[in-house]
């Protein structure tokens, strides 16, 4: 998962071969999973502003990487995955929000999970437009819609929060990323006329975990993401939800700068910042695993309680 160019980052020659299938205009595939016994979803995450796209034939979505909904509570999380990463990198918080009571909704977002090239023809508008669709969603099924996001995907709980107000009952964020203070990416407006770099992935310090992400950073939609991270700066003072946030220290995708700005930038009157000291940047599967996905119940738990006046 990439939040900017890897801190360990070497710069290195663009060896990839071409992708080998066919372009053509088309929408991108449905994010999110169909269950029978609602609704049908729409096409989330297929708003290209780009609208080249792999052909429909060409695109795989990688099982592990599959979006994910669950649960039939009151109360609803929307989970947001990182960039270059995926869905799987969630999965085990969503389940566990799930068997806490809670209804989830973990949406794939457009050009993850299938190819780094296929995410260089998608921006942070599309991303966007997906995560706000799923919430949308959940907030028709539900009394009560939390947001939780990895990296990127706190960003865009971020900007959600700044544009839905009251509908947005409390906010948990992972490592997020709305800033990068490595000099590198001042040569991002030149660097992103080259297909990809090496990336940095599965940034996990305990031993057999994969996120599935992409080897390869798209330099387009990396650039793209930069417009995001702006947009999520100029607007902190509007979010004021109850705010939860874990920071790994050894963190070898994106550095502490995203959190300063969220700490003085923000006008909540409920903020807990919490240190991760044997995780890296993939926390969600990483040693602290757990205590993020029990911390997060407690939190909803009692924020639920609040709303219905049931607090002690």
């Amino acid at each position: 998962m990439c939040g900017g160019i890897p801190l360990a980052h070497q710069v290195e020659e663009e060896t990839c071969r071409p992708i080998g299938f066919a372009m053509t205009r088309s929408r991108a595939t449905i994010s999110l999973v169909i269950s029978p016994a609602r609704p049908l979803l729409s096409s989330i995450g297929g708003r290209l502003r780009r609208v080249r796209a792999l052909a429909p034939e060409a695109i795989s979505v990688h099982p592990d990487a599959q979006p994910y909904e669950g649960g039939e509570g009151r109360a609803g999380v929307l989970l947001c995955h990182g960039f270059t990463g995926s869905a799987k990198s969630m999965i085990g918080w969503a389940r566990h929000l799930e068997a806490a009571g809670f209804q989830v909704l973990l949406p794939r977002l457009p050009g993850h999970g299938t190819s780094w090239q296929e995410c260089n023809q998608t921006e942070w508008t599309d991303w966007y437009a997906c995560a706000e669709e799923a919430f949308t969603v959940l907030k028709a099924r539900c009394q009560q819609v939390f947001l939780a996001g990895l990296s990127m995907g706190a960003a865009l709980s971020l900007r959600l929060a700044e544009q839905h107000g009251t509908a947005v009952s409390g906010v948990v964020l992972v490592n997020p990323t709305i800033n990068i203070s490595d000099p590198r990416m001042r040569a991002l407006p030149i660097l992103r006329l080259l297909p990809s770099l090496g990336g940095i992935v599965n940034d996990i310090a305990k031993p057999g975990q994969d996120e599935w992400g992409y080897h390869r950073l798209p330099l387009r939609a990396l650039y793209s993401q930069t417009f995001l991270w702006a947009d999520v700066r100029r607007n902190l003072d509007r979010v004021d939800q109850p705010l939860l946030l874990y920071r790994s220290i050894h963190d070898h995708v994106v550095d502490p700068s995203s959190v300063r700005l969220i700490k003085d930038g923000v006008r909540s009157s409920d903020q807990t910042y919490i240190e991760l000291e044997r995780s890296y940047h993939v926390a969600t599967l990483d040693y602290d695993a757990e205590d993020i996905f029990d911390g997060s119940v407690a939190f909803f738990r009692r924020l639920t309680k609040e709303a219905d006046g049931t607090a002690e």
